[in-house]
């Protein structure tokens, strides 16, 4: 079994490249010339250069694969138009190339997010063929993706998978909430819902929606089945780091001005940032949950990581690799 891996050299990519690998497939990781290979390289994988971005690049690379998973994307930009250019037309080029060059594809699995999908306005846990309403500019760039793929799915069997909140060891986004806690202080404005994930119930997740015939054609939110309080994850974090934790209140609707300010910044110094206004967007709104009936009922889908024993994991090897 021949897989392509697309954004290997990431967070979830890197975890999916590893576990498929130990389950017998062999794995080619589409790069670029500048990524950064720290998670791959004792890998048993092969390497192919290309970018998502530039159609020309892909055409040989996706030849003669089994499955594609593409993982590839912006989830933090300084303008708008990286999301748009990155994570839409960057799908568009690799589903196209998939369409056109490898007609034996047994799956195309992209992996979007929660974001395209949006917060929840009501009080009914969403489904997956609820009509989405994406708030930030990444997430409508993700749901321009997913509908792209979505087109193609007459010549390519494709399945598109949005997962919540993900978080576990090599993870760069959400160490930003374990940082702020391990100094003893975290910004706070009120309480809300999430819905979480641990990497590996992810990949899991990932490999079942490629191996289930009942999966073409379909798009599954993907977490760990929970819904958990802002509350709830700031303690579950700062007991694994066995912090006494205080919380600096912050009004809401100063949430445009420090996303302004931190953009602000981070082009000066040209470094992007989570805090930028664009995720200070979805911050806004205070329920990000889902329904994972269908991937249970579909893949046979069984989160097996809950949240304190993920967290202590993620936690412990922030630690011994000095993150923290």
């Amino acid at each position: 079994m021949k897989a392509l891996v697309t954004g290997a050299t990431g967070f979830i990519g890197s975890h999916l490249t590893e576990e498929l690998i130990k389950r017998g497939y062999e794995v080619t990781c589409l790069v670029r010339k500048a990524s950064n290979l720290r998670w791959l390289e004792r890998l048993d994988a092969k390497f192919v250069q290309g970018d998502c971005s530039d159609s020309d690049s892909l055409s040989a690379c996706v030849k003669y694969h089994d499955y594609i998973f593409h993982l590839a994307g912006l989830t933090k930009a300084n303008c708008k138009e990286d999301f748009y250019t990155v994570n839409t037309k960057g799908t568009e080029n690799i589903i196209q190339a998939a369409a056109r060059h490898d007609t034996k594809i047994r799956r195309f699995v992209h992996v979007s997010s929660l974001s395209a999908f949006g917060p929840v306005l009501s009080t009914a846990l969403p489904s997956d063929d609820s009509e989405p309403h994406p708030v930030s500019d990444y997430g409508r760039s993700k749901l321009k993706a997913e509908e792209a793929v979505m087109s193609h799915r007459s010549a390519v069997p494709v399945c598109v998978l949005r997962p919540a909140a993900v978080y576990g060891p090599r993870d760069q986004e959400l160490f930003l909430l374990f940082k702020f806690i391990n100094r003893g202080f975290i910004p706070y404005w009120g309480d809300g819902s999430v819905s979480m994930l641990y990497v590996d119930d992810l990949v899991n997740a990932i490999i079942l929606s490629a191996e289930s015939e009942k999966a073409v054609g379909k798009i599954y939110f993907i977490s760990d089945g929970r819904i958990y309080s802002n509350n709830e994850i700031i303690n579950e974090i700062a007991s694994a780091l066995s912090i006494n934790v205080n919380k600096i209140r912050l009004h809401r609707s100063l949430l445009p001005a420090i996303g302004f300010f931190s953009q602000g910044i981070s082009k000066i110094i040209g470094k992007r940032t989570m805090i930028n206004r664009d995720k200070l967007r979805e911050l806004m709104y205070t329920d990000w949950v889902c329904n994972i009936t269908n991937a249970k009922n579909d893949l046979c889908f069984q989160p097996r990581v809950e949240i304190k024993k993920g967290i202590k994991w993620t936690a412990d090897w922030y630690k011994i690799h000095k993150w923290l």
